[in-house]
């Protein structure tokens, strides 16, 4: 179980967190919102497990600039996936709040969080959470369907994207029949489909071969080169090697931080 936190530094926190709830400064709101894709600030995120509880996002302050390329990295275990699901409005804090895009996300009710999901983040995880009776195609399709784009157009921008992920000839495969570096290519297709401001990304090369790892690597410089904010969990080095910015992740906090300069990158 976690330990409990001293009570006058768990005070000031709270004031803090309140003080940024209550915020009256429009000025201060709107530079949220045009300098950071990201603002958060005291995550906390408690999973019970049996008898226990397990603290997977340990008070964490984090900001991230608009277009910036974030990687965040650790061990297994180490919290990554609790932390990206929770800046891409994909769960919820237990204390804590997180605007993203100057959108204050960490209270907001599922149906009016999914509409927001749908239009600002696009989600690439490691086990690419295809829908198994849709084809290829009909998989990236589905998010601009869901947003209510013209059916022409969701064909007219799958065909596209899926081109550019050398599967012309795979658009009518269900996942079953595809390998699993074409299964991510379709993944990220679809996290591009409704063309987002930003792409969270859960180990995206993993257990994929080098040469399929490669292709996903330029896709991301590509991404980067296009000013997308981009955040993944990863420990592939390739990807590590693109950032701007690195975060050392370990038993829900961050203890480590890189900015990389353009010549290290």
């Amino acid at each position: 179980m976690p330990e409990k936190e001293n009570s006058s530094e768990e005070i000031i926190e709270e004031d803090s967190i309140e003080e940024l709830e209550n915020i009256a400064n429009h000025d201060l709101l709107k530079n949220i919102s045009n300098k950071y894709a990201i603002f958060a600030k005291g995550l906390v995120k408690d999973y019970e497990i049996g008898d226990f509880i397990v603290r997977a996002v340990d008070n964490i302050s984090l900001s991230i600039e608009n277009g910036q390329f974030l990687v965040i990295k650790g061990p297994s275990g180490a919290g990554k996936t609790s932390l990206l699901n929770l800046l891409g409005g994909l769960d919820s804090p237990n204390k804590g709040v997180i605007y993203n895009f100057g959108v204050k996300i960490s209270n907001m009710k599922e149906e009016s969080l999914a509409t927001w999901r749908l239009l600002n983040s696009g989600f690439i995880f490691q086990n690419y959470n295809l829908i198994s009776t849709l084809t290829a195609e009909e998989n990236v399709m589905f998010p601009m369907s869901l947003s209510g784009v013209a059916f022409k157009k969701q064909r007219e921008r799958a065909t596209e994207l899926l081109s550019k992920m050398s599967l012309d000839d795979r658009r009518e495969h269900l996942p079953f029949q595809l390998s699993a570096g074409e299964q991510q290519r379709v993944a990220i297709a679809r996290a591009l489909a409704n063309d987002p401001p930003m792409i969270i990304a859960d180990e995206p090369t993993a257990n994929l071969d080098k040469k399929t790892s490669k292709f996903i690597r330029d896709l991301f410089r590509e991404l980067k080169n296009n000013i997308r904010t981009i955040i993944i969990a990863t420990h592939d080095d390739f990807l590590i090697g693109l950032a701007d910015r690195v975060i050392t992740f370990d038993e829900g906090k961050i203890i480590k931080e890189e900015i990389l300069s353009e010549k290290e990158i």
